[in-house]
């Protein structure tokens, strides 16, 4: 599994390099790509634990695989393969995915907590460490719900400008869980794309701050 999401991310790398993205400047880029590394490795002997205790409730509480993988588009729109530890009990991908709702039948009850915890996005270190995710950006969505709100959302296309994250502008803000309604995918498009035209290493490391934040709050998860 992880030689293929290895795959994608080279081709990722060799995609984005020609698509029609707001170039970030190349200094930028290699320190943006050096702290994702260094804080992911910094913080393994930490994540590891947690990821492991999460997976051994998963295994013991309900059937079915421990990781979940599915597919998302990345920088430059070429497409990605993102894990994170089950919390449901369908894996639903592609044309078949349906968001989560509050109270949604199909989350057991360990899967709630991760997800109000957000500890079923910590798998998503390793899309980090591959390249084809960063700390900060726009998060990624199913494709399914890209393909639809790029047909109807102006200028939804231009959060493929950064690397996808595993927080972003949009979250800290409160656009956080379920986009039932097409302003609430819009005020999330517009700070995703706030977040590509004015990035820094400084705004990055105060999104990663106000995200402790908005996680102990547990705001609009679900």
């Amino acid at each position: 599994m992880f030689m293929r999401m290895r795959h994608d991310a080279q081709a990722a790398h060799l995609d984005a390099s020609t698509a029609p993205e707001t170039a970030m400047p190349a200094r930028l880029s290699i320190f943006k790509r050096a702290f994702d590394v260094l804080v992911i490795l910094s913080l393994m002997p930490i994540l590891l634990p947690i990821i492991a205790i999460a997976a051994l409730a998963i295994k013991v509480t309900s059937r079915g695989p421990v990781l979940f993988v599915q597919h998302r588009y990345g920088l430059g729109r070429v497409p990605f393969r993102v894990v994170k530890l089950r919390t449901m009990t369908v894996a639903e991908n592609g044309a078949a995915f349906r968001q989560v709702k509050r109270n949604d039948a199909r989350v057991t009850r360990v899967g709630a907590f991760l997800r109000r915890t957000s500890i079923d996005e910590l798998p998503q270190a390793i899309n980090v460490l591959l390249g084809n995710m960063s700390l900060v950006g726009p998060r990624p969505h199913a494709t399914r719900h890209d393909d639809e709100f790029a047909a109807i959302i102006p200028n939804y296309n231009r959060r493929f400008e950064a690397m996808p994250g595993i927080t972003g502008l949009a979250q800290v803000r409160g656009h956080r869980g379920e986009t039932d309604t097409i302003a609430k995918m819009q005020a999330r498009v517009e700070s995703d794309i706030e977040y590509v035209e004015t990035r820094t290493l400084w705004m990055d490391l105060g999104i990663l701050v106000r995200t402790v934040a908005v996680v102990l709050s547990q705001r609009n998860a679900c």
